[in-house]
């Protein structure tokens, strides 16, 4: 989980309660995107890692098992 991936989600969930208390409707708009693409690069590094674990651990059996 990286730092900055939170910091985006935040920063977007910052903005669109801006724009929710404000009624500024792209403010909103541009905080729920921006909160979002945080939400979707956190699960690509999940993704990435886990495939990254299993390839390792599969290159560890068959190293053992030569």
């Amino acid at each position: 989980m990286s730092l900055g991936n939170k910091s985006d989600q935040l920063k977007g969930k910052l903005k669109e309660t801006e724009g929710k208390l404000t009624g500024d409707k792209a403010r909103e708009a541009q905080g729920k995107s921006e909160k979002l693409a945080g939400k979707a690069k956190e699960k690509i590094d999940q993704a990435k890692e886990s495939a990254e674990k299993k390839l390792n651990d599969n290159k560890d059996e068959l190293d053992h098992k030569a």
